[in-house]
């Protein structure tokens, strides 16, 4: 029985460089409110990687043992007395970061924007990857038997690029640019495509992932590092939405070089969503922005109905996550699978663990 164990095996960033498998406490019900989940699959996200690399992102610093993991699904274990939308039993998504209930971003409605949001893998907050995880009922979303675990832990990544196409005000009709095809800039771009874009032209270095983003909604790709002597990206940009530029740019990289040309090829009237996470300080023709009156709009993780609309948008069928996974691995091959993606990037679109037994 549940109640009955006190310790679960999870994979901790100990330091930058080193990840150990280790038994930590296994969590309790502590609020009437409270949902335990058994963690069933966990999907790896480039920030546990940078985690892993540097111990920091932002003003998010590692300075004790954490448990990774943020993009996880699983099935519910436990309830607290004041829980009716949930059962044991119910195959569940999670959304990783929850708000202070007292705080005036999310009386606002834009709580992921709260500065003492408790986010799963950010420090100092513990992630997902153990075999038992506690969260609050409303940020644990039913799942539909025929939707995956697997594809219930990659809500999280589409999330993401729900919340980037509702603040980019996606339209019927828009030419859309998308920098970066990771994961985030794949589902972006098939959100915009559902939403109505009838141009995405992904950018990015890597030919494998422009080859993937057929199955995201391109409609054209561009390779930025192997383009024809003197021919830049933004023309060949250009060449495929038209000369007056994009509607709407998603910069899903972080990239200098990618934030300049995303700025150039944006419109006269159009709008820049900055979606990837860069250096802290770069360059870019600032000017730009007020000459063509660019909307510049940041858009960090997601918000209120993201979840459920992303969670729609796959049990429907108009979105299918399966083409994302490339690499899977047992709970117990977990640093083989952090070491596979920080060794390899460009071969690893999105790893998946799977929840201990």
């Amino acid at each position: 029985m549940l109640t009955e164990l006190t310790t679960q095996e999870a994979v901790i960033l100990e330091q930058p460089g080193k990840i150990v498998l280790t038994n930590v406490n296994i969590p309790k019900i502590s609020d009437a409110n409270d949902v335990i989940v058994q963690i069933k699959a966990t999907g790896i996200c480039g920030s546990d990687i940078h985690y892993y690399t540097h111990g920091r992102i932002s003003h998010f610093v590692v300075k004790s043992p954490m448990v990774l993991g943020h993009e996880s699904s699983g099935v519910v274990v436990l309830i607290g007395d004041n829980v009716k939308t949930l059962k044991v039993g119910d195959r569940v998504a999670l959304e990783p970061g929850f708000p202070n209930r007292f705080s005036s971003e999310l009386k606002e409605g834009r709580y992921n924007l709260d500065p003492d949001l408790e986010f799963a893998a950010t420090p100092p907050y513990d992630g997902t990857l153990t075999k038992y995880y506690r969260a609050p009922k409303d940020f644990v979303y039913k799942i539909p038997d025929h939707v995956s675990f697997e594809e219930g832990a990659l809500m999280e990544p589409l999330s993401v690029a729900v919340h980037a196409n509702r603040l980019a005000k996606m339209r019927f009709g828009a030419r859309c640019v998308v920098f970066g095809a990771g994961p985030v800039g794949l589902l972006t771009g098939k959100v915009a495509s559902i939403f109505g874009a009838t141009d995405v032209v992904f950018v990015d270095l890597s030919e494998t992932k422009l080859e993937r983003a057929k199955q995201f909604g391109a409609t054209h790709m561009v390779n930025s590092g192997d383009l024809p002597p003197g021919v830049s990206a933004e023309t060949v940009i250009r060449k495929a939405i038209g000369k007056r530029g994009a509607d709407v740019v998603f910069e899903c990289s972080g990239a200098q070089p990618c934030i300049r040309t995303g700025i150039e090829v944006c419109k006269a009237g159009g709008t820049y969503v900055q979606v990837g996470m860069g250096q802290e300080e770069i360059q870019f023709p600032i000017s730009k922005i007020p000459t063509k009156e660019i909307t510049f709009q940041g858009s960090f993780r997601y918000c209120q109905g993201d979840y459920s609309d992303s969670i729609e948008l796959v049990s429907s069928g108009k979105l299918s996550l399966k083409p994302l996974i490339t690499h899977r691995y047992q709970f117990k091959e977990a640093i083989e699978a952090f070491d596979e993606n920080r060794d390899h990037p460009l071969d690893n679109v999105k790893t998946i663990i799977e929840g201990p037994e």
